[in-house]
């Protein structure tokens, strides 16, 4: 379920002016620095890691890190779930999100295989 208009704007309070959000996913770290929630977000500029309060994921706290839009965000991995790794750090996402992390690689390293945006203006 993609996340609600309440938390991209929470997240867009985090970014710079004029960084225009296209994905964002709930995570949840599985290994250094422990146990943890996240937001990702994927920008037209950048890759930010947003740490959240534990015992509410959808209130963004502070930029834990970024990264350049040109890193690859997959492809999942699925053994007891699906899993991506960015910086060094390996995320545990929902299964609905693989599409997301997908789309957000095809958007950089693919563009031609992206169908055309139905609703351009939302």
């Amino acid at each position: 379920m993609p996340v609600t208009a309440a938390v991209r704007a929470r997240c867009r309070a985090l970014l710079p002016p004029g960084e225009q959000i296209h994905y964002v996913l709930p995570a949840l770290s599985v290994g250094a620095p422990g146990m943890a929630t996240f937001l990702i977000v994927v920008t037209d500029r950048t890759i930010r890691v947003l740490a959240t309060r534990f015992f509410d994921r959808d209130a963004p706290v502070s930029v834990y890190a970024t990264h350049a839009r040109r890193t690859r965000l997959g492809p999942p991995e699925f053994s007891a779930g699906a899993a991506i790794e960015l910086g060094g750090m390996v995320f545990e996402i929902e299964e609905e999100y693989a599409a997301v992390v997908c789309a957000a690689d095809a958007e950089i390293f693919a563009p031609e295989t992206l169908p055309p945006d139905p609703l351009p203006d939302l």
